[in-house]
């Protein structure tokens, strides 16, 4: 029985950002870390816009490759196909933005994980429940991943499933570029054109820019390349053709690329072009899996992309499936996306780290350190257990509450600004003391980027404070109020951040006094 819409297979690394934008990777002194690899990144985009997906690869047994899977479980893939390697590492790749058009990467993938992929990694039961199977053009170029890809492919034929290729060509994978030239987006080479060839028969869709169909032509004549990659394949060929769209072409290939099916472009600034093609594979697989027509499939694709080159990152970037309708209905008055503060906080708010719709919090600001610790244990009985409190009073009691699965509120000052040290499975927990709202807002913008959810703190709220505090840019993940005027509070909330995560009131506010307040997080509205 179908149960997934599509399994992806192949590459899976840790993409490490450069967090300097404009110099060169030498110079860059830090980096964010996130998931990487096309058929992981692909994964999770067609996750984000409600696709069933799954993932067939390798990580190491480590630090990176824990990280890769709890990732992707967030993003809410299947990981039950990524397999744990114990001899290998996890595969990395460093990443940095010199500029419009530099973009210098490092393959970290000697004896990497991912390319240890066999056959008998792939299981038939498994292959039997996806709607469709995707591969990339990397896991062709050995020939013990190749025989793993082959044998999903082969199986979901079998099974009538759907088959598509991305054929992400990095002649450096391939063998044919340096390790400093990751970049590298061409080089003609006719053992890669016939290895390609000898696959291209396999897939009902095939997907790539029109340097990739040259190397799976075998022409760097365009038209000529896809004649040629027709001539063996009767899949449906989408030709991505970067700020003029994309094309798509279901049977004869015309005398021009402009004679096929496309769908609008999305004119914006180009900050970051790397996964790009990953995020309109993303858009692609939703329309052409839901059987949408052509030119609403290529929307969506090049909306996804759109988002993909105007953000930091390759998985981070990709919309949810709410963002890409809201994105596609409203627009936006800003040619770099990332700029749009409402749209950028749909898909913060969208794509959470956390998105729990319920939490039962204790306060241990007035408890010893030795009380704070004895509490975890119970506390992680519960179901949303979390606790909020001063790291320099409880610091051992956070330390030991992230072994214990809690939610962690982690109070702060209103205008502290220092957020990188902080772990990202910390929340930001700050009051709107005096109502110096500047303060507050230097303070959630902060902790935002930095990537850490928020909560602000209101005792006796009223209504008029919370449109106040959302007139300044202030949304935060969710709210700590206590008072009389609570029900109006909730109701404001409700109407100007839709998204908010919940609303955290104390158990018993007649006793807010109380060492310990206890409090229960309801969701604000559905969006």
């Amino acid at each position: 029985m179908t149960t997934l819409d599509v399994i992806t297979i192949g590459r899976s690394s840790v993409d490490l950002y450069g967090a300097q934008v404009g110099g060169r990777l030498e110079d860059m002194t830090s980096f964010n870390k996130y998931i990487g690899g096309s058929p992981t990144n692909i994964a999770a985009g067609s996750a984000r816009l409600g696709l069933k997906s799954a993932l067939i690869t390798r990580v190491g047994d480590e630090h990176m490759g824990r990280f890769i899977r709890e990732q992707l479980d967030r993003e809410g893939v299947d990981t039950r196909g990524v397999i744990t390697d114990r001899e290998r590492l996890t595969a990395l790749v460093l990443l940095g933005i010199r500029d419009e058009d530099k973009f210098p990467l490092i393959f970290y993938r000697e004896n990497c994980a991912d390319m240890a992929l066999c056959e008998d990694d792939i299981d038939p039961a498994f292959i039997s429940q996806a709607g469709c199977v995707t591969a990339t053009g990397t896991h062709l170029s050995n020939p013990k991943t190749e025989a793993a890809v082959l044998k999903a492919l082969k199986l979901a034929r079998d099974n009538a499933a759907r088959t598509a290729l991305d054929i992400d060509y990095r002649p450096n994978l391939w063998g044919l570029a340096g390790h400093g030239d990751g970049e590298e987006r061409f080089i003609e080479s006719a053992a890669v054109t016939e290895k390609l060839q000898s696959t291209l028969p396999l897939f009902d869709l095939i997907v790539g820019t029109e340097e990739e169909f040259h190397i799976a032509g075998g022409s760097v004549d365009t038209l000529e390349a896809l004649r040629s990659v027709r001539s063996i394949s009767d899949a449906v060929l989408v030709c991505k053709r970067g700020p003029m769209g994309a094309v798509a072409f279901e049977d004869t290939i015309p005398s021009s690329l402009d004679d096929g099916t496309t769908g609008p472009g999305f004119p914006i600034e180009v900050f970051n072009v790397l996964g790009a093609g990953d995020g309109f594979m993303s858009g692609l697989l939703r329309g052409w899996l839901k059987d949408e027509p052509w030119e609403t499939t290529l929307t969506w694709a090049n909306a996804c992309g759109a988002f993909a080159v105007s953000r930091h990152g390759c998985a981070p970037a990709y919309p949810s499936w709410e963002e890409l309708q809201w994105f596609l209905k409203n627009g936006s008055s800003q040619k770099a996306l990332r700029k749009d503060a409402l749209l950028e906080h749909i898909h913060w708010a969208t794509n959470r780290r956390n998105r729990d719709r319920e939490l039962h919090i204790t306060c241990i600001d007035n408890l010893g350190s030795d009380n704070a610790v004895a509490i975890l244990s119970t506390l992680a009985d519960q179901t949303g257990g979390g606790i909020v409190g001063d790291w320099d009073r409880h610091r051992e009691a956070f330390y030991r509450a992230i072994d214990h699965g809690l939610w962690i509120g982690r109070r702060v000052a209103t205008g502290h600004t220092d957020f990188a040290q902080w772990p990202v499975s910390h929340t930001a927990v700050f009051e709107s003391k005096g109502h110096n709202f500047e303060a507050l807002q230097r303070t959630f913008q902060s902790a935002r980027s930095c990537g850490l959810e928020t909560m602000v703190q209101i005792d006796d709220g009223t209504a008029d404070i919370i449109f106040k505090i959302f007139d300044q840019g202030i949304r935060p993940d969710r709210w700590l109020l206590s008072g009389a005027e609570i029900s109006d509070c909730v109701q404001v909330i409700a109407v100007q951040d839709p998204w908010c995560l919940g609303i955290v009131v104390p158990a018993d506010n007649s006793q807010k006094d109380h060492p310990i307040i206890c409090g229960s997080a309801t969701h604000a509205a559905s969006p």
